[in-house]
């Protein structure tokens, strides 16, 4: 991804985690990364390890934020959710959700459990 484009991408994260800790959920990573992929954000909400996909869209025109989110991507989100449950050594126990943040001009919308695990 262009560097420019990697900046703009960085500071719709930066909306939704401030949006996400407003409405109570505790931030533990942005942009994690490993050889699968990247998740966007990291966090909790109440018991819930939370891992949440950001998506922009400029309009409706191309689809919403929210449909943007493929099967392949989620695959990849599993993916490395994984892995960031067994590099922090979590116990297979531990309840965790898939979310996702759309992002348009006019407004800001969370998706709670958008998905399941891909595995």
């Amino acid at each position: 991804m262009p560097r420019n484009m990697r900046r703009v991408g960085d500071g719709y994260e930066k909306l939704a985690a401030d949006y996400l800790t407003a409405q109570g959920y505790e931030i533990l990573e942005l942009n994690f990364r490993c050889r699968s992929g990247e998740i966007d954000i990291i966090a909790r909400e109440g018991r819930y390890l939370v891992f949440v996909e950001v998506k922009y869209r400029k309009g409706e025109g191309i689809g919403s934020p929210l449909e943007a989110v493929t099967r392949r991507k989620q695959h990849v989100i599993s993916r490395v959710a994984l892995y960031y449950m067994v590099r922090h050594r979590l116990p297979d126990s531990t309840p965790c959700r898939f979310d996702v943040v759309g992002i348009s001009p006019d407004k800001i919308e969370l998706v709670r459990n958008a998905f399941p695990y891909c595995g």
